[in-house]
């Protein structure tokens, strides 16, 4: 298996040893070129907090399929971005992606018809209506806190708190998918003006832009920052794999009620694959019963197949970081039509 992080350098693990390194941790190797042009590969791109539940299942499916698989990851916004300059020579055959950013890659025209095998056993919320994508993996926006952190804050307001200036850190909306569902949360919760109005108080205390969440954890847990944002799936796995020091809470809201958002990671086939077929075998794969049904118990997702219903401490985990708050789903196409001017209202009132 091939693993780049962006900006994308070639490089080529064999698959005994890739199974054993972290994708942050990989170097690369010169050169700039894009994907494979291998007829026994297939090319991902995906937004970052995957990673090792990937490094598996690209293993296994390369011994069952003699196919390589050449991954690229990024923000989910940049992977996307990355697609669309590359519009007039496609390297993408898979694109992995949160929302909004995987209804802007059908906009864009990047992605086409992706049916899975087994599709039937999708609900109508993990389908695309236009069938141009599906869920690969349910997730919820989650906030990351130290683990030394005292007094623990528990609510959006508490973040405002001098004690946390220069302490807290989310990855940008407009680039990241889980900095886009802080900034839409945060407007859920406060209302449209009210909620740009929270985020320009709370720059006081915030260090800067990020372009991925993924960068963020490791800060909180070595305590060079007190709190960033995060997914559920993402901070479980850092949590139990990494020995993280930090826990998830959903803050509570200014009429005290724990609000969280769905964030599934979708996948699509890309509408110009170049391994078109190798891309199906790939998609198919990844969303059989046998490998969604690792999900909880390797990566800490949640599969959205009906058939599949997860058990055990993950599974357990999983549920506890959502006890108790509400699950709050956008309409994404309506974020997707509004996005520019969104993400142009926020970096006004940050300037950021």
């Amino acid at each position: 298996m091939r693993k780049r992080t962006l900006p994308v350098r070639p490089l080529r693990i064999a698959a005994a040893t890739a199974a054993a390194l972290s994708l942050t941790a990989v170097a690369a190797c010169g050169g700039t070129g894009g994907g494979s042009s291998s007829a026994d590969s297939v090319t991902v791109y995906s937004a970052d907090g995957l990673g090792d539940w990937f490094t598996t299942q690209f293993k296994a499916f390369e011994d069952e399929t003699g196919i390589s698989v050449d991954y690229v990851e990024g923000g989910s916004g940049e992977v996307v971005s990355r697609a669309d300059k590359e519009k007039s020579n496609p390297q993408m055959d898979v694109l992995v992606t949160l929302p909004p950013f995987i209804q802007q890659a059908d906009e864009k025209g990047l992605i086409g018809d992706t049916r899975p095998a087994g599709i039937d056993a999708l609900p109508a919320e993990a389908k695309a209506d236009d069938g141009h994508y599906v869920t690969l993996a349910d997730n919820y926006f989650t906030m990351i806190r130290g683990t030394r952190v005292s007094p623990e804050p528990t609510s959006w307001d508490d973040l405002l708190a001098p004690r946390f200036a220069q302490r807290i850190q989310y990855s940008t909306p407009g680039q990241a998918g889980d900095g886009t569902a802080l900034m839409l949360l945060v407007q859920h919760l406060y209302g449209e003006q009210g909620g740009l109005d929270y985020l320009t108080r709370l720059q006081a205390n915030n260090v800067g832009p990020s372009a991925s969440t993924g960068k963020l954890g490791p800060k909180v847990g070595t305590g060079e920052l007190s709190v960033a944002n995060s997914d559920v799936q993402m901070a479980l796995a850092a949590i139990k794999n990494d020995k993280a020091a930090y826990e998830t809470f959903i803050p509570t809201g200014p009429h005290g009620e724990r609000v969280t958002l769905s964030l599934p990671y979708a996948m699509a086939e890309a509408a110009d694959a170049p391994h078109g077929a190798n891309a199906q075998k790939l998609i198919d794969f990844l969303m059989s019963v046998d490998v969604q049904k690792t999900l909880a118990d390797d990566a800490f997702g949640v599969s959205a197949r009906t058939d599949v219903h997860a058990t055990g401490s993950n599974a357990d985990a999983i549920t506890a970081a959502v006890d108790g708050a509400q699950i709050w789903q956008p309409d994404w196409n309506d974020v997707n039509e509004r996005f520019d001017a969104l993400v142009e209202a926020y970096g006004k009132a940050t300037g950021q």
